[in-house]
């Protein structure tokens, strides 16, 4: 009987793929798209720039004009124009200092304020020949406190209806002195709303309890009674230590009545 010897066979490998293998195969097959997308992107963008190179060049030149330019401005004139305007209406404060502080003379030294004296600037042409600089905007609130105390009330309004500053101070007194002038030129209604304004520009013992009071009592004038009974309420219960506490008492009774 014939023998043989079997050939040795050896099976073919059949490589099995993991759930993370494959999980890792997509991951590169997305990062290569990715990274394909962004070389195409930036492919068109550096294609765009070169297209546009000219067109960005100017608008960087523009900028940087525009940010020169106003370095320059406020270096070379905004800030000469400031100091200017301040040594030209150091006069005019002077008489106006003057009449806030004398007993006497006080028109006289208004409308030496206002009008400026031997050849030197008076407020009103501080304003006119500095306008946009914060001692002009200060010139305005002295010029209008200057035409109220002259009893000139229109002018007063005018004036301190262009003042504005970020001082919670001379921004209420501003406010008040304009419901003054409306007072004064028997417009009661615009008085109350600019004592309003005033009461609540800025919340302290001196200013606020006395636009409160004035805004009681024009309210009272109006025939109110219940809106000043709110306004004397609140000077009794929040500002009691105020010289406008003393009478409110009196007022509230009135209100009442």
């Amino acid at each position: 009987m014939a023998t043989y010897k079997k050939r040795g066979y050896k099976a073919k490998e059949v490589k099995i793929e993991t759930t993370e293998e494959v999980e890792f195969n997509e991951q590169d097959s997305t990062t290569a798209e990715v990274f394909n997308t962004l070389e195409e992107s930036a492919s068109k963008s550096e294609e765009w720039v070169s297209k546009n190179q000219n067109y960005i060049l100017g608008v960087i030149a523009v900028i940087a004009v525009a940010v020169l330019g106003y370095l320059a401005f406020e270096q070379f004139v905004k800030q000469p124009k400031e100091a200017e305007a301040g040594n030209e209406m150091f006069y005019a404060m002077q008489y106006y200092n003057q009449a806030l502080q004398s007993e006497t003379a006080k028109d006289s030294l208004y409308n030496l304020a206002l009008n400026g004296a031997n050849g030197k600037y008076g407020l009103i042409d501080v304003i006119d020949n500095y306008s946009g600089t914060q001692n002009a905007n200060l010139a305005t609130y002295a010029a209008g406190m200057s035409f109220l105390n002259t009893q000139k009330y229109t002018e007063a309004i005018d004036y301190l209806e262009n003042y504005s500053s970020d001082d919670i101070v001379t921004n209420a007194m501003a406010k008040g002195a304009i419901g003054d002038a409306f007072m004064q030129l028997n417009q009661p209604e615009d008085a109350l709303g600019y004592y309003e304004k005033a009461a609540s520009a800025n919340a302290n013992d001196f200013t606020t309890p006395m636009f409160l009071q004035k805004a009681g009592v024009t309210a009272l004038e109006l025939g109110d009674k219940s809106a000043a009974l709110n306004y004397f309420e609140r000077i009794k219960e929040e500002f009691a230590s105020s010289t406008e506490a003393n009478l409110v008492d009196a007022y509230i009774a009135m209100a009442k009545n």
